[in-house]
């Protein structure tokens, strides 16, 4: 996986895995910290992990690649909202880091209706030697004092330690999709379906309404927001996406309340391949902005979509992800799979993109070669450091030994969320409880 995306040097280096996984064990995030030196996950049941690379040596440099648990803690609890008398899953929706600016590191992690910033560091001292508490903790009688210590740091095993610095709640009516964080590192938006919030991230107790598509007749609604960005480099740059396939730029330079756009990218349909599940395959599930800040990737039910930001009339690139499903929209309505968001990923020099689907295979696309492969990640396969190797869907005719029918796909095998490192060829997919991280091949 070279800059031309030579498939066959990718193998896996890591794997984990519950032996009895449950459904709070499902990974529901994943993403790597701007260094890619740390990578989060997110599960159903509102615990987040992070991993650390390891540094590698001389004599073992293939221990570079690998990512091992470096702090584990838990997010979110299931809450109720007594005003709605609805549940509030733990499960957490996204993560986002902050860009590092000390020797701690922070993220924000969101559920459906709470967004919290926690604060992770490692700690190898602690102070000893109170005044007013003994060695264990416990408060000391006024009357057994009789002089006073100065308190000292002692050396410690090393701990890392996760706080909740940041709690922003109660701005939300509907469920958080999608948070970015601004390239001014002061400010972010969290995102639900109607409505797109802008925060400071010093104050909890108040955010801006930027975006408000609710109607004044909830029965006139006709589309629901299904993820927004920040722009990389403009800080009053951000894009939000819709169920009905468009996109809207917006600059808070202009208006304080953004609901107009500056631009519309929206591809008309084609007539004659219109079906009663046009609308729904051409919901857009997560948009993401290149790294250079001059493209925009949007990826819908079937395809992924590239968008110069100069250009609103049509993408400049449309790349097929499962085409051979079109056939079957009328199952995988029925199996309610046809609703699955599916995410997308550029790699760090914008010229291969990323997304998942069934079968716990993953697609990636060469935009300069236009070469494209079809990966699997899946425990048969993909022994520590073994080689993957390109896998085909047969369509039609006869299958070839090493294809795969349409008919034969695990629909309940999917890959919903991946991430790819920041600088160089790491990429990390989550299919169920599992995370696979695949890099290229050490020689």
């Amino acid at each position: 996986m070279e800059e031309e995306t030579d498939t066959r040097k990718i193998n896996n280096s890591f794997l984990r895995d519950h032996n009895y996984a449950t459904e709070a064990d499902i990974i529901s995030t994943v993403e790597f910290n701007p260094s890619g030196e740390l990578l989060a996950t997110g599960d159903k049941g509102g615990r987040v992990v992070v991993f650390q690379r390891e540094q590698g040596t001389k004599s073992e440099p293939q221990k570079r690649g690998e990512y091992n648990v470096y702090s584990t803690f838990q997010s979110h609890d299931p809450e109720f909202d007594y005003l709605k008398s609805l549940e509030v899953e733990e499960k957490i929706n996204k993560i986002r880091w902050l860009p590092q600016q000390n020797s701690a590191y922070f993220l924000l992690s969101t559920n459906d209706k709470t967004v919290k910033l926690w604060k992770i560091r490692e700690r190898d001292r602690r102070p000893e030697g109170y005044n007013l508490k003994d060695e264990d903790g416990r408060i000391r009688h006024p009357s057994t004092i009789t002089s006073l210590r100065v308190p000292v740091l002692q050396n410690s095993d090393l701990m890392v330690e996760a706080t909740a610095r940041r709690v922003f709640s109660n701005a939300h009516t509907y469920h958080i999709n999608s948070i970015s964080v601004n390239s001014d590192l002061q400010t972010y938006i969290s995102t639900d379906d109607l409505r797109v919030n802008l925060w400071n991230l010093e104050i909890t107790d108040q955010s801006f309404n930027i975006v408000d598509i609710k109607p004044c007749n909830m029965e006139d609604l006709t589309e629901v927001i299904t993820a927004a960005e920040f722009h990389p480099q403009q800080c009053n740059t951000l894009a939000y996406s819709s169920s009905r396939g468009s996109v809207r730029l917006c600059d808070m330079r202009k208006q304080a309340l953004c609901d107009t756009h500056c631009k519309f990218f929206d591809e008309p349909e084609d007539p004659s391949t219109r079906s009663f599940f046009s609308e729904i395959i051409s919901s857009i599930s997560d948009i993401k902005f290149s790294h250079s800040g001059r493209f925009l990737m949007t990826r819908d039910y079937l395809t992924v979509k590239v968008w110069d930001l100069n250009m609103e009339t049509r993408p400049v690139q449309t790349y097929q992800v499962h085409d051979y499903l079109r056939g079957k929209l009328c199952s995988l309505y029925e199996n309610d799979c046809i609703f699955d968001k599916f995410e997308c990923v550029w790699n760090g020099s914008d010229s291969v993109i990323m997304t998942g689907s069934y079968n716990n295979f993953f697609r990636m696309f060469d935009r300069n070669t236009k070469k494209d492969v079809t990966l699997e990640a899946s425990r048969e396969n993909s022994k520590p450091r073994a080689i993957l190797q390109p896998r085909k869907v047969c369509v039609g005719g006869k299958r070839r030994k090493d294809e795969v029918t349409v008919d034969s796909l695990d629909f309940s095998k999917k890959i919903l969320h991946s991430t790819w490192h920041p600088q160089e060829n790491i990429i990390a997919v989550a299919a169920s409880n599992n995370l696979y991280i695949f890099q290229d091949k050490v020689t």
